[in-house]
């Protein structure tokens, strides 16, 4: 793992005003972390991001939209979906299956933006063998009674549903020491902020350490080699 200070401490020598080359961000987090909030707050602000809608086969909350929120398929559609290949990452969490389309993922990277998207711990893992340049970035709740307090504030649970999440939350964190990156998310606009500066700060280091920036240092150093050549050349005695 990396710590914020370090992300946010190294001074990059990067070309500024180049596009980066777009890659995956996952963002993941036990239920209540705050993960799609703090995803609609990075979209809502950078216009470098998009999103990969997901597919799930739960029932549309009373807020959601198909096709915004997510894809909302039947069981035998996801399933048929998964057998054709179709999915990045798919996953069965808290009885219902999860999943991002590949095409979601392609299409917001043909934009030149990098893709963010929410996944849980299981996802994560697979979505990185489909896209190995992915970012993973783990949301830790500040206090076990925070994560209760928002769960419960949802009124969206039932107490059976409320237990499944806090068990599924203390198995999920075993997993955090694979993640790159850690943000605690006890203050919502700081988390953003972070996470924000984790995103800036691996785009720099992918730069300064992929092709786009080498290849940029190799043509002007043939450039110097032959204004050096032509200024050899000539008499400066004339």
């Amino acid at each position: 793992m990396t710590s914020i200070a370090a992300a946010a401490g190294e001074t990059p020598r990067t070309l500024l005003h180049d596009p980066m080359r777009p890659f995956p961000i996952i963002l993941s987090a036990p239920s209540g972390g705050g993960k799609t909030t703090i995803t609609k707050r990075l979209l809502a602000t950078r216009t470098d991001l998009g999103y990969s809608v997901s597919a799930t086969t739960r029932l549309p909350r009373h807020d959601e939209v198909e096709g915004r929120d997510y894809h909302f398929l039947g069981h035998d559609e996801f399933l048929a979906k998964r057998e054709r290949g179709e999915f990045a990452e798919s996953a069965e969490v808290h009885g219902k299956l999860y999943g991002t389309l590949r095409r979601e993922v392609e299409r917001v990277l043909s934009r030149g933006q990098h893709v963010i998207m929410d996944i849980d711990v299981q996802g994560a893992r697979q979505f990185r063998e489909a896209f190995p340049d992915s970012l993973l970035i783990f949301l830790l709740p500040p206090s076990a009674d925070v994560l209760l307090a928002r769960l419960q504030a949802r009124r969206t649970e039932d107490p059976k549903d409320l237990l499944i999440r806090l068990e599924t939350a203390k198995h999920e964190l075993a997993s955090i020491d694979w993640y790159q990156y850690v943000v605690v998310n006890g203050d919502l606009d700081r988390a953003v902020c972070e996470v924000s500066a984790i995103i800036d700060a691996e785009g720099a280091r992918r730069e300064r350490g992929g092709e786009p920036l080498a290849a940029r240092v190799m043509e002007l150093v043939q450039g110097l080699d032959r204004d050096i050549a032509e200024l050899r050349s000539r008499d400066f005695n004339s």
